[in-house]
């Protein structure tokens, strides 16, 4: 067993398996990621769900989505998406229109300021993921990607 997590967690004791030890290293490094990723997104007063709904929509084109599309997109659960979208058209990085066929349904689509902003944004987050990058070999980096889809596999295959 490996300390550095025991240390981080200021844990004395062994942790009662290695399936609980790898979990917790899992979402301590997935904190650590995303902590690097809300300070680049701070700087530019959107959030990483915000950001996310903004990549989903530039990858939509000018069909957009609608709210419950974006939804099932998203990389983390938003149950305030509704809200996320919100802000984000107070802003103006999104546009949100009623469809022709079905005035019931509103679909998002994404806004040349949106667009502009995600140019703005994604060469910083580059760089600070490279910070990362040099962590691991490729190798570890295919492994670790394979790891990780083992885990999440099953849950997508029954949600």
């Amino acid at each position: 067993m490996s300390n550095a997590l025991k240390a981080k967690i200021k844990q004395q004791v062994d942790f009662e398996n290695p399936g609980i030890e790898a979990m917790l290293n899992l979402m301590v490094a997935a904190d650590t990621v995303r902590t690097m990723s809300n300070r680049v997104l701070a700087v530019h007063e959107i959030t990483g769900g915000q950001y996310n709904v903004l990549r989903i929509l530039r990858g939509a084109g000018d069909a957009g989505h609608p709210r419950c599309e974006i939804a099932v997109r998203m990389i983390e659960r938003a149950p305030d998406i509704t809200r996320i979208i919100d802000r984000l058209e107070k802003q103006d990085l999104v546009i949100r229109d009623r469809a022709d066929e079905d005035r019931r349904l509103s679909v998002t689509r994404i806004s040349r300021k949106g667009l502009d902003l995600l140019e703005r944004i994604e060469p910083e987050l580059v760089k600070a993921n490279h910070q990362f990058a040099k962590k691991l070999s490729a190798a570890e980096w295919i492994a670790l990607t394979s790891l990780c889809e083992k885990i999440y596999a099953e849950q997508n295959e029954t949600s």
